[in-house]
């Protein structure tokens, strides 16, 4: 089944990341970067048309650029390291912004009572093995954090090709 997701994209994080990404995070293996998900699961993505693409774009416009930082290594549960971007807040925003605008499209698809942005760098079942992989993340960061990015646009992707991939960019503050 075909899926979108809305998120910014952070490729200043690609040189630290990339490489766990590549091995332990399956989204990564299907073509998705480095991002913060501000919207997951959004809607499928034969029902985005242009009147949802224009309501996107003008949810965005009277947002401002943010710079935000990378700055630690956290774990969701047992399965998932990720960074933590620094403010958190412009992303919960956003967040529910999109979703306040598109109720049929809750973060996660509700499965999660709390909203926690974040950049996977690993997802993984085995407890044992994500602290492997948290170790030697860990080794690979030292002295590379924080790293400082800006949030200038908001990414629609979508996987209708088999491969996720940029469908459409929505500038914030309508730059």
């Amino acid at each position: 089944m075909a899926e979108s997701a809305l998120v910014i994209l952070v490729p200043e994080a690609e040189p630290l990341v990339g490489s766990f990404r590549a091995r332990h995070d399956p989204s990564a293996a299907e073509g998705v970067p480095a991002h913060v998900t501000l919207l997951y699961p959004f809607a499928a993505p034969d029902q985005i048309d242009a009147t949802a693409l224009d309501a996107l774009r003008a949810l965005f416009a009277p947002i401002m650029p943010f710079d935000f930082a990378l700055t630690a290594a956290r774990r969701l549960g047992d399965s998932v390291l990720y960074l933590a971007p620094e403010p958190a807040e412009p992303f919960r925003q956003l967040t529910f912004a999109i979703w306040h605008r598109f109720p049929k499209t809750p973060p996660y698809g509700a499965q999660h009572a709390d909203i926690a942005p974040h950049l996977t760098v690993a997802q993984i079942a085995d407890a044992a093995t994500l602290n492997r992989v948290a170790a030697g993340f860990a080794d690979a960061a030292h002295e590379r954090l924080p790293i400082e990015a800006s949030a200038t646009e908001v990414s629609l992707l979508d996987n209708r090709t088999g491969r996720w991939q940029t469908n459409t960019t929505f500038p914030l503050g309508g730059i």
